[in-house]
This record gives structure tokens, sequence and C-alpha cells, in this order.
């Protein structure tokens, strides 16, 4: 059996929800992470900043905007200690401006990840994998990045079957 860890990053509070701004208790991204967690077992890391972004759903979208135009990486509170014990790697995080959020690229720049397997998987209101999954292949040089599955964030708390199915597949 692999080794796994999930990391990923997810916005609680404001956020955009079918067609409105919602306050949620806990991250669409949070949720299917601890669904990948609870069907392949392994770890989980939640990727968090030391500059926490703005509450108000509008600003947090530019801030992010503004850091991507930037190829800004965010310091994190925590990195994992180390992630030469796991083989598959399970990457999760919300769609923001077509990829990751900043503070993931920051995480995976960290490692050397060569011959991990990459796992991505990613929250968002319509917008899928946009690039992300490019991406993840020039940051995690040398590893495998297999294809993500995209979850609509409304219906993350009903995905447990769908991301079940698929993380098993996937490792």
């Amino acid at each position: 059996m692999p080794k796994i860890i999930t990391v990923y990053y997810s916005r609680k509070g404001e956020n955009y929800w079918n067609g409105s701004i919602q306050n949620l208790k806990k991250g669409n991204t949070e949720i299917v992470a601890e669904f990948v967690q609870k069907n392949v077992g392994g770890d989980l890391f939640e990727v968090e900043t030391v500059k926490e972004y703005a509450k108000d759903y509008y600003a947090c979208c530019d801030e992010a905007q503004k850091e991507l135009h930037a190829n800004a990486r965010p310091e994190l509170k925590l990195y994992p200690a180390a992630l030469d014990g796991y083989d598959v790697i399970f990457v999760g995080y919300p769609n923001w401006w077509g990829t990751m959020p900043m503070p993931m690229f920051s995480l995976l720049e960290k490692y050397d990840l060569k011959g991990k397997k990459i796992v991505p998987f990613c929250t968002n209101e319509g917008s899928g994998m946009g690039s992300s999954e490019r991406d993840l292949v020039k940051v995690c040089k040398g590893a495998t990045v297999m294809r993500g599955l995209s979850v609509r964030g409304t219906k993350a708390a009903e995905s447990e079957k769908q991301v079940a199915e698929w993380a098993k597949r996937s490792i």
C-alpha cells in the first residue's frame, strides 16, 4: 500500500455559492480533502498562510489576482516536516483565477517531488481545473501528475461517492 498524504488549501467564511455570497463554516476544498483521506487513508495537512486573506470575498479575489500577477509566494504558517516518505500526494485547492492559489505554489516548490505521484483536485463554481494541472507539472518537476478531479463547490458536501471512487482509482 502506498504512503499517502493529502495537502490542501481551503477558504472558510465568505465564498461564492450558486450566484450569491454565503458564509461557510468549513471550506469546500476541506470537505473534499476529508473525503479523500477517509476513503484512501494517509495523512492530512491544511495549508495556511501567515497573512490571512480578506474576510470579504471580493477583496480576497482582488488579493488573489494581485498575487497571481506578481507570481507571489505567500509565507505559510507550517510546512510538512518532509514529503520524502510519501508515494502519493493528493493536492487540493479552490480554482482561483484559473489555477491554484499561490500558497500552494509556496508549499510545493519547497520540496523535491521527483518520483512522487501528484493527484490534484479542485473546487470551483464551473471553471474546472483551469491551468492548474499544467502548472503542477511545471512546479512538481520529475513527479507524475495525474488527471485531476473538479468538484463544484456547492456540491462538495454531496460528492463523497464520486471523490471516493476517483481517489481509489488514482492511487
